[in-house]
């Protein structure tokens, strides 16, 4: 016996949640077309963490932060309504050009991690209704957009990140 019409529906919409929080998932983890953070900061030299081409509007350090604090950003507003953003857009941005000390740059790579790994978990979690439902503290904003948003802002920084890194090391 064939189970009731609503129940297929039930069954496929579940399904397709599933699916799309698996591809979701996957562009957070930058599978696919881009590259991860682990990978673009991967034995990058220290002396070069500062160094800025002719031309380039930003060192290796300002792009790492830029990076680790919009994503904290994004994190925070998801989740959290009494999140307040960083000033625009000088909150987002390092004072310095150059990292503080090998264990700053560090630090700023595992918080950048951690705050992925968050948000991951956060995605994870969301029920269909959560996914779409508007931030109660926002402007229109739901979780998919933001994990949207977050995935395209990495992508940019971190390819940015990678042509600055092939500049530097030719």
């Amino acid at each position: 016996m064939n189970p009731p019409h609503w129940h297929r529906h039930l069954n496929f919409a579940m399904e397709h949640h599933q699916q799309l929080k698996k591809h979701l998932l996957n562009l957070l983890d930058a599978e696919g077309a881009h590259i991860d953070l682990g990978d673009a900061v991967k034995n990058f030299p220290p002396k070069l963490r500062g160094k800025k081409p002719e031309g380039a509007p930003h060192t290796a350090w300002q792009l790492l932060e830029h990076l680790r604090i919009a994503q904290w950003d994004i994190l925070e507003f998801s989740r959290d309504p009494k999140h307040a953003s960083p000033k625009w857009p000088e909150g987002y941005w390092p004072e310095s050009d150059t990292p503080p000390s090998d264990k700053v740059w560090q630090k700023s790579i595992q918080q950048f991690q951690d705050d992925l790994k968050q948000m991951k978990n956060l995605l994870n979690k969301a029920s269909e209704d959560e996914l779409y439902k508007r931030i109660p503290h926002g402007d229109g904003q739901t979780l998919l957009r933001e994990v949207l948003i977050l995935a395209d802002h990495n992508s940019y920084h971190l390819g940015q990140l990678m042509y600055l890194r092939k500049t530097l090391e030719d």
